[in-house]
């Protein structure tokens, strides 16, 4: 646990620590009592009040229409299954400010809407709850899928047998051992919406602000780091509340249940009604998910003979120092070292809560390990200016800022994909090899990474997309000379004309697409039995 540990007191920590203490601080004596002239401003706490009511809008949203999913999923054998399984998947790996992009594509001015019906949406918060609908759709999907296909449908059956409902049957037997993954599901979507920027800075403009948007207002624009340290203290008191509940959960659909083969449990559709639950499955995956993406790509090629692709290759001296296509290998560099970040230290931590004797203070941190999916990124990528500025580790010039910060984020996906196949290994086989002469390195080369290499692969993968997409931190840290993919697309979409949305469309469609290629590796390697984040 060394190099964990060390790794995320450093460069999350420190950096968390370090802007707020320099918000806080003032001629060194803190001053708490800014915590509260914050909290009391209207605008502030209009901003709070939104930020609360769309993050359970789009929780309550996400749930009434991906639940259907879920039992399509869990119980239902169809042809296509695997590719629209990988189809739900590929939005959630995406970048938000992709998501903000194809929903801005359609429901924006100029969009499909717009073209046909005259309708725009861009300035609603339908446009918001929408996106985020899109972009956490897998969540409940997936989550509450892959328990739904291990329940054993003997025990609903037979309650039928004895003369209830299928609704009965469904509330008193099946929703019960569901309602761990479904509190579980709801308050990742919960925690995901709730630190939304990407699709609140593209969609919401001027008149949406949630938290994580007003941090990076008031720091890159206002400069008010006083603010902006008191709202990161809300918001990190909020994520750690949301990740406590979140654990009680996961704790008791661990300990709760009685599982089987998820193999077993799905057959062909039968009757009327589950062959009209498939078809409106396949129709909101149709218009949620497909239609924006397609969208966004029809807005790419607008202009005759990949004019907008073409763009690219120009640099107009003004958006970038470079030409923008260059922000994809860049991109690509960034996410394969972040990766190789990601893995070595959640490769490590994972291989250290797996171990039986692993001490309550150990356990706690697996814990910590998720805060960089919550706390803000903003706050993140504007801590490492600040803390990270002075030798030994003045690291403000060097471009492995950004690979640490898309590293923080991706670690997190490794140690969730590990840990549960680390523990699985029978720990006789490890005590049978050192019995035999092996040494604790041979050990783990001839008995854990064989069983554990397609898991370390899927976590890579993982690793990689996550780390491709991070755009919060990455906005303040990526050099003019060197942007990424995420920041190269919502710096042209601030700027005006046709030209710019139009490569903003291009570039997007370009990170779109190595997403579901790295997705579509990942479901290869994924088994039956990953059926889960």
């Amino acid at each position: 646990m060394a190099l964990p540990v060390a790794f995320f007191a450093v460069f999350f920590a420190w950096p968390v620590a370090a802007i707020v203490a320099r918000g806080l601080k003032v001629d060194g004596v803190w001053r708490f009592g800014r915590i509260t002239d914050v909290l009391g401003q209207p605008d502030i706490r209009h901003v709070l009040w939104f930020t609360t009511w769309q993050a359970l809008a789009s929780t309550a949203l996400t749930l009434l229409l991906a639940l259907p999913a879920a039992y399509a999923f869990a119980r239902l054998d169809f042809p296509g299954k695997r590719l629209l399984r990988a189809v739900v998947t590929v939005p959630f790996v995406l970048p938000t400010v992709v998501a903000g992009s194809a929903f801005l594509a359609l429901v924006g001015h100029g969009g499909l809407l717009d073209q046909l019906w005259g309708l725009r949406l861009d300035t609603t918060v339908w446009a918001i709850l929408l996106a985020h609908v899109f972009f956490n759709y897998a969540v409940v999907v997936r989550t509450v899928g892959g328990l739904w296909a291990q329940l054993d449908p003997r025990q609903e059956e037979a309650a039928r047998m004895l003369g209830a409902s299928p609704l009965r049957a469904w509330r008193k037997v099946t929703l019960p051992a569901l309602a761990p993954a479904v509190a579980a599901a709801a308050l990742m979507v919960f925690l995901f919406t709730f630190t939304s920027f990407g699709v609140v800075q593209i969609l919401g403009g001027p008149t949406f602000s949630t938290l994580e948007v007003e941090i990076y207002r008031q720091t890159s624009e206002v400069f008010d780091l006083s603010t902006a340290a008191v709202l990161t203290l809300v918001q990190f008191a909020a994520v750690g509340a949301i990740l406590a509940v979140h654990a009680w959960t996961v704790r008791r659909r661990e300990t709760a249940l009685r599982l089987v083969d998820p193999g077993t449990t799905a057959r062909r559709p039968r009757g009327a009604g589950q062959w009209a639950l498939l078809a409106g499955v396949l129709a909101t995956v149709a218009l949620l998910l497909v239609l924006p993406l397609a969208v966004l790509v029809r807005r790419s090629l607008d202009a005759p003979g990949f004019g907008y692709y073409r763009a690219l290759a120009n640099a107009d001296g003004g958006t970038f120092l470079v030409a923008p296509v260059h922000a994809v290998w860049t991109s690509l560099q960034y996410a394969a070292v972040a990766t190789a970040i990601a893995v070595v230290i959640g490769g490590l931590a994972a291989a250290a809560l797996a171990r039986r004797d692993a001490g309550r203070l150990l356990r706690g941190f697996d814990a910590l390990l998720m805060l960089p999916l919550g706390v803000s990124a903003v706050t993140v990528g504007f801590g490492f200016l600040i803390a990270l500025d002075k030798p030994p580790l003045d690291l403000r010039q060097s471009w492995i800022l950004v690979p640490l910060a898309q590293a923080l984020v991706g670690a997190p996906f490794v140690v969730r994909t590990m840990l549960p196949v680390l523990r699985a290994v029978d720990a006789r086989l490890r005590e049978a090899a050192a019995v035999l002469g092996a040494s604790p390195w041979r050990v783990w080369r001839e008995v854990d990474l064989p069983m554990v290499r397609r898991a370390l692969l899927v976590a890579a993968g993982f690793a990689f997309a996550v780390s491709l997409g991070e755009f919060g931190a990455t906005v303040f840290i990526a050099r003019p000379d060197n942007p990424t993919l995420p920041v190269a697309v919502a710096r042209l979409l601030s700027r005006p004309g046709d030209l710019n949305y139009g490569q903003a469309m291009a570039l997007s469609t370009i990170l779109m697409l190595v997403c579901a290629a790295a997705l579509m590796i990942l479901e290869r390697l994924r088994t039956d039995r990953t059926g889960e984040f």
